[in-house]
């Protein structure tokens, strides 16, 4: 049965959290409940800005816990720190809630299986709200991809790299959680908006699946240069010692042959780039060159040229995913050039029509457990490790599709948005 609206908890008012509740407070069919953090402050600045908005002020908790004894909350979205989503996540199952996490890896992988086990047992959804799936420039390669457009894909890249020294060393300061992070681990620890993508890509969960990863660690200087030159050379992080290179590789064989690399980066300054590649035996696309070149398409001035790239921009009015076509025409909102928006959608509408979701907990527990994999194949010296099977074989059967909008798994023509 339809619920007109969807009564949600959010768990984690953060950065995070804080600028994805006026995005949530702006939709007419969800009801914000209760709002849940650590901090006391935090709690009452999201309870000020749902009155602000002109909405019921939520029920505030400081124990996540305590907030899932509500019997009226049909849903639960936890924005808060890396290393509690599990938690929050196997909780709010328990409790019958759909559930959606924010990004981040996991701390182990018999966390990843928790997960898993959790969801076959009580039959609860949880969603890792992986925002860069829904992506304009990722959907339409997605959508190129299964079309034909780059033959039979062959390799695919991804990465996080993003200059947050300045986050990072205000850990403290600013309660932010990457701080500790940083320090105590050493592996891709946010490896989600990498591989995300990818598994979309490469069909993974879905024909295919990820089997051995090997990863490798640079040595780690870039935080403590940053804090000698801006907080002092007699300042704690200009002489603590740092676990987490500042740039982490990681390679990934599928069980279809194709190769997966990822790169995460964050302590040394560069521009954002999420470091997107994908080759197949007709094409190739370069996210940082915005550039895409398919054999017997692509043009130069004097028709198609093999040594040629092209913008990408070119190939939207042909090749633009439905789901995008449709969400320019209603407006684009949300963060992240809107990517914010049609993620949060996709769990919302999961719940009110009571469906899975588009990204379920086996894909959340395969993309999660890259950390703690990573982090092993590390300590070990680079050594490979195999990568869990989530789905218990299941991989190699057709995965049910549930039809929609917001549906990962197919490209069928939107009428409309919900």
């Amino acid at each position: 049965m339809s619920l007109e609206k969807v009564r949600l908890g959010i768990v984690g008012l953060g950065a995070r959290g804080s600028g994805l509740l006026p995005l949530i407070l702006d939709m007419p069919d969800v009801l914000v409940e209760a709002v849940c953090d650590l901090y006391e402050d935090r709690v009452k600045a999201a309870q000020k800005a749902a009155v602000d908005k002109g909405k019921p002020e939520p029920k505030g908790f400081t124990d996540y816990r305590k907030m899932l004894e509500m019997k009226e909350l049909d849903a639960v979205i936890t924005p808060s720190s890396w290393t509690s989503h599990v938690r929050v996540c196997l909780d709010s199952m328990d409790a019958g809630k759909y559930v959606a996490t924010e990004v981040g890896g996991a701390t182990s992988v018999e966390e990843c299986w928790s997960l898993v086990r959790k969801y076959e047992e009580t039959k609860v959804p949880c969603m890792m709200l992986e925002n860069c799936c829904y992506g304009r420039e990722e959907l339409t390669i997605l959508h190129m991809i299964r079309m034909g457009l780059f033959g039979e894909v062959v390799h695919a890249e991804g990465g996080y790299c993003h200059d947050l020294r300045s986050e990072i060393c205000m850990g403290a300061e600013n309660r932010h959680y990457r701080l500790e992070n940083f320090r105590h681990r050493n592996g891709e620890i946010y490896p989600t908006h990498e591989i995300g993508p990818i598994a979309k890509y490469l069909n993974i969960n879905r024909g295919n699946r990820m089997v051995s990863l090997v990863a490798m660690s640079s040595k780690s200087v870039g935080l403590n240069e940053w804090a000698r030159r801006n907080r002092g050379e007699d300042d704690a992080l200009a002489k603590a010692r740092f676990n987490e290179g500042d740039i982490v590789t990681t390679m990934i064989r599928c069980a279809n042959g194709e190769t997966i690399f990822l790169k995460h980066g964050c302590s040394l300054p560069r521009p954002y780039s999420r470091c997107n590649v994908v080759e197949g035996t007709r094409g190739l696309w370069m996210e940082d060159k915005h550039s895409i070149s398919i054999e017997g398409i692509t043009k130069n001035q004097g028709g198609w040229d093999p040594e040629c790239w092209e913008d990408l921009d070119n190939y939207y009015d042909r090749y633009e995913h439905p789901l995008w076509v449709k969400y320019r025409e209603n407006g684009i909102f949300g963060g992240h050039g809107g990517m914010d928006g049609l993620v949060l959608r996709a769990f919302i509408c999961a719940v009110k029509k009571g469906t899975q979701t588009p990204i379920d907990v086996y894909d959340t527990a395969a993309w999660m457990a890259i950390t703690p994999l990573s982090e092993e194949s590390i300590a070990m010296g680079s050594l490979p490790v195999p990568v869990p099977d989530f789905t218990h074989g299941d991989w190699i059967n057709p995965r049910p599709i549930v039809p929609g909008p917001y549906c990962l798994d197919e490209d069928a023509p939107i009428a409309e948005l919900e």
